[in-house]
């Protein structure tokens, strides 16, 4: 789908079916296909779990990767966005309402911690505003025309090297396309009603 990002690891969008329902034997082979394969990788250290501690210590407890049916979720993915991505907002609570977790979600955040940044462009923006009914007259592929988001309060990060990024990706959010290798880790996290931390891509 247009723009491409080019993506290792799994996220449960790419795996939803009609009603929100999770095709789960697709999801699992290739979950445990990208786990294996980056165990396999052996990357010392691990930014993920570097990422995933650091926020546990500052949140004052560990985060827990989210589990459906006992079984831990993949969680992490690396994705390249030269091409940019479409003005679109990411909330598991509209894209799974039957529900998916065994935790219940009560807020969502998005992770991005950047291992290449080009130059110039690859800026993030993130906007204040959420999705509402009259948005879809301005639906295009996964995301929303900027027509959308025209007169909205917005916030523009151009990533140094090693920066993060945590925020609400229920706010519309988009990245500008660039001429050089914009490489990120990326994940989200959960507030469970529990006060737990979970994490899943």
């Amino acid at each position: 789908m247009p723009p491409p990002i080019v993506r290792f690891g799994p996220t449960l969008n790419d795996y939803r079916g009609p009603g929100g329902r999770l095709q789960a034997a697709r999801y699992w082979r290739d979950a445990e296909a990208a786990r294996a394969a980056w165990q396999r990788a052996g990357m010392r250290p691990d930014p993920i779990a570097v990422s995933l501690a650091r926020l546990g210590c500052a949140w004052g407890t560990a985060v827990a990767a989210a589990t459906i049916a006992g079984r831990p979720v993949f969680g992490g993915t690396l994705r390249e966005i030269d091409a940019g991505a479409l003005v679109h907002y990411d909330d598991i609570n509209r894209e799974f309402p039957a529900g998916l977790f065994d935790q219940e979600v009560l807020a969502q955040l998005a992770f991005n911690v950047w291992v290449s940044v080009p130059k110039p462009g690859g800026a993030s923006t993130v906007w204040r505003h959420r999705w509402e009914p009259a948005d879809e007259q301005h639906r295009q592929a996964y995301g929303y025309r900027r027509q959308a988001v025209e007169h909205c309060q917005r916030v523009d990060l151009t990533p140094q090297l090693g920066d993060a990024l945590l925020f609400n990706p229920a706010n519309f959010h988009a990245a500008e396309p660039n001429t050089g290798r914009r490489i990120a880790f990326a994940f989200f996290l959960g507030l469970t009603t529990t006060g737990q931390l979970i994490a899943w891509s």
